[in-house]
């Protein structure tokens, strides 16, 4: 079974329909000159919802989600992200994604008054492709196969990949930038010393290593 804080990036884990639907708001928004954007999260067990609602309740950190029932439970919903040059969850990138959604009949969560949820796209179960739409071959990637890329901006997508859930990159340059990132975050305080030494180490996961640029990034703009 998968740890509850494991997180599914696999699209074929969605409905048929999700994965028709996600594959083509991929398609439209690199026709749009939208190259940047990723999956973070497919499905999501009720075990893992449960975690993460409890996280800044029950449990220590910032809230990350509003409820306890969602459609990634039911595999029909999927959470995005922005890479470099743009933040992780650059607002003018989303909002140009929830745009072309929107014409493709999918819904977008910065569209939601209650809770603004721009990094998610959801369909219903009878979600059909719009007329006029052709679905070519769309690969959809994943931060999981990025290893850092949201970390290392200037390194093409040829250097950056993933092959084992332990973080050990093949360029050394690449693995200089991140030790150097996570440094200067202990320097500052923002993160531990144990972090930095989990790098050196070679047993940074990838997950992890995201984790902790996402928490260093919202920390220092506050």
């Amino acid at each position: 079974m998968t740890s509850v804080t494991t997180t599914c990036r696999d699209l074929s884990e969605l409905t048929p329909a999700a994965q028709q639907a996600c594959r083509l708001l991929f398609q439209e928004c690199y026709k749009a000159g939208i190259h940047n954007i990723f999956i973070t999260e497919t499905y999501r067990s009720q075990e893992r919802q449960n975690y993460l609602y409890a996280q800044g309740r029950t449990r220590p950190g910032q809230i990350v989600t509003w409820t306890l029932s969602s459609n990634h439970k039911s595999r029909l919903a999927w959470d995005i992200a922005v890479g470099p040059p743009q933040s992780l969850y650059d607002v003018t990138t989303l909002n140009r994604v929830g745009a072309i959604a929107k014409k493709l009949g999918i819904e977008w969560g910065g569209t939601w008054t209650n809770a603004i949820d721009r990094p998610h796209f959801e369909v219903k179960a009878s979600w059909k492709m719009p007329k006029g739409y052709v679905l070519g071959k769309v690969v959809v990637p994943s931060n999981s196969k990025m290893q850092v890329q949201l970390i290392v901006e200037d390194k093409p997508k040829e250097e950056v990949k993933v092959e084992n859930p332990n973080w050990n990159p093949g360029s050394p340059a690449m693995f200089t930038e991140a030790e150097a990132f996570l440094a200067q975050a202990v320097k500052e305080g923002v993160i531990q010393q144990a972090h930095l030494n989990d790098l050196k180490n070679r047993t940074m996961t990838t997950d992890r290593l995201l984790g902790l640029y996402i928490t260093i990034q919202q920390r220092r703009n506050k």
